[in-house]
């Protein structure tokens, strides 16, 4: 007998140590699925409710349950719950009485990372209004078809940008959209400074009745992507989707979960940790450059000194990841995969390094995603002899499909219905389907972990910002000298994404300027955006499609020594491309020169 209860004993001692073996992401797998069931059940309670409950709903029980609480610490400035609420409160009176906004109008918002994003968002949900959130590098054109492609009404600005306001200050008043400057003066006549008359409006609460009409499918905010072509393109975020981000990431998750957002007006590699340690944050949120100028800036004796556990973000490049590890000290870290646009996305709950998700069986029953295979040359995914997508194999690498359903919808673009169905792939695994395309080489490996490859289309990452290849191809063909325009992006050692590099077929009878090709370019793009090199060429490739090769040109990249072509570099200091060296060739590659 002693025996059988020896042996029993020891099985229960083995069993553990078998399933961490064979099955080492067991239990992480279990407590996330029903995390995630969790979740989806509250989210449908939500939903159900008529009006259903929101973000905004999550914030005004925070605003009861701890009103002194710091919401937002902003350098030395401190807003509490209660501040945002009263603050969102007058922001909602003057914009609906004042400025004269209706229900489900939308008002863009055109600011830097201040702590009145946040109150004006509050303010607009509290009317139910929806917030187009700008990006303030964009300029001229690019500005007036953001503003168009939402039907913004209003546009909500600083002094800080008055130059680029009263640039298109003509046609956006010729087409009824009203400018306002979020200050207490305005320096451009025509335009009205707000911040006086909120200062003096109620901070009593805004009637529930503003919002009575709100529904899981009304749009709270327009986040813009560059998607795969063209200029950017208004991403509706419903209230839905709203709900089911927020549980994870930012300050909606903040809101949700009553914690403190610490916000800083812009990036700073050498200050990020001082600041960690200043304001006792526990959790960052991350893009994979922020963290490659982390691990390159100078070490510290105290670099592991900070009370940070958690990071959570996207973009992350493997090599990063261990550096940032090995310098920083173990922090768990939670890298994610999703498009704004998107239907579905992925979560690293495990702390795998370089991976975006895990999808387990259980996982793989609820998300109707694929990975098919694709063709770069062509550009397209690869079909069977039945007109269908053909599925990879686990560690083959392909294009991320995911199915558009009642569950899992694609809200598409404001505006041109033909950027959103170029967004959808039909007839991907029988006739009739329909996926959502998400322009990404991902691969799934045997342990069901997925990997990010690249990107494809007429996009690529640089200085965490999505580049749209076309529209920086129109702006560099406006200029008289250039005939055609090819643009991709090359990777540059040591460096996050891909920098934009341009082939230039010149005009007959014209040589290049690159004084006035920089000067130009300065004047109409963002600095992410603008091509770090140029490649003169006498002929630029198309496929059979009548689409331009980029393929080759990406593997060549912009090393002289084996490019026949003459190449330029932009040279900040000389404001003009100069041709490029073997010299400057070794210093961007040893990192000795700046991007």
């Amino acid at each position: 007998m002693l025996d059988l209860y020896t042996i029993a004993l020891g099985l229960l001692i083995l069993l553990p140590l078998l399933g961490n073996i064979f099955f080492p992401y067991l239990w992480l797998d279990l407590v996330y699925f029903c995390t995630i069931v969790k979740s989806g059940y509250k989210l449908l309670q939500c939903l159900r409710r008529t009006p259903p409950v929101t973000l905004l709903d999550a914030f005004l029980e925070k605003v009861k349950k701890h009103p002194e609480k710091p919401l937002i610490l902003f350098g030395d400035e401190v807003y509490t719950y209660q501040d945002i609420d009263k603050r969102s409160n007058q922001v909602a009176r003057v914009l609906q009485g004042h400025v004269g906004l209706k229900e489900y109008q939308t008002m863009a918002v055109f600011l830097k990372n201040v702590p009145a994003y946040l109150w004006v968002w509050m303010g607009l949900e509290k009317i139910s209004c929806t917030m187009a959130c700008i990006n303030y590098n964009i300029r001229s054109k690019s500005l007036l078809h953001v503003l168009s492609s939402c039907d913004a009404k209003v546009l909500l600005t600083t002094p800080d940008f008055r130059e680029v306001i009263e640039d298109v200050l003509p046609i956006l008043k010729n087409e009824g959209v009203q400018v306002f400057y979020l200050s207490d003066a305005s320096p451009t006549p025509g335009v009205e400074a707000l911040l006086g008359r909120m200062k003096s409006s109620s901070t009593d609460p805004m009637p529930v009745s503003s919002r009575a009409n709100i529904t899981p499918n009304s749009i709270s905010l327009y986040i813009f992507t560059s998607g795969t072509t063209g200029l950017p393109k208004a991403a509706p975020i419903t209230q839905r989707k709203l709900l089911i981000a927020a549980g994870m990431f930012g300050v909606g998750g903040c809101l949700e979960v009553g914690a403190t957002l610490v916000l800083r007006s812009k990036f700073s590699a050498s200050q990020f940790w001082d600041d960690c340690r200043r304001y006792h944050v526990t959790v960052i949120q991350y893009v994979g450059e922020m963290m490659r100028y982390l691990c390159n800036s100078p070490k510290r004796d105290n670099d592991r000194d900070h009370s940070v556990q958690r990071a959570i973000g996207n973009g992350m490049r493997t090599e990063v990841w261990k550096e940032f590890l090995r310098r920083f000290g173990f922090l768990q870290i939670y890298e994610f995969y999703g498009a704004t646009e998107g239907n579905f996305g992925f979560i690293n709950y495990t702390g795998k390094v370089g991976a975006v998700g895990r999808i387990h069986f259980l996982q793989k029953k609820m998300t109707m995603f694929e990975i098919v295979k694709y063709d770069v040359d062509q550009d397209e995914p690869v079909r069977n002899e039945k007109g269908h997508c053909i599925p990879v194999a686990a560690g083959e690498t392909g294009l991320l499909v995911c199915k558009i359903t009642e569950v899992a919808p694609f809200s598409g673009y404001a505006g041109d219905r033909k950027k959103t169905e170029k967004k959808i792939l039909r007839d991907v695994l029988r006739k009739g389907d329909s996926f959502f395309n998400s322009g990404d080489l991902l691969m799934q490996d045997h342990e069901g972990f997925i990997y990010f490859q690249d990107r494809v289309g007429d996009t690529f990452r640089w200085k965490g910002e999505n580049v749209a290849t076309t529209e920086v191809e129109r702006t560099l063909a406006a200029l008289d000298f250039i005939e055609e325009v090819n643009v991709y992006g090359v990777p540059v050692p040591g460096h996050e994404g891909k920098t934009g590099m341009a082939a230039v077929r010149l005009k007959d009878g014209l040589s290049f300027d690159g004084k006035k090709l920089y000067a130009h370019a300065k004047d109409y793009m963002p600095n992410y955006a603008i091509p770090r090199f140029v490649r003169l060429r006498e002929a630029l490739e198309i496929t059979e499609t009548f689409k331009q090769r980029k393929v080759q040109l990406v593997k060549e990249g912009f090393d002289p020594a084996i490019i026949n072509d003459p190449l330029y570099f932009l040279d900040d200091s000389e404001k003009c491309y100069v041709p490029m060296t073997q010299e400057i060739f070794s210093s961007i590659t040893k990192k000795k020169l700046k991007l």
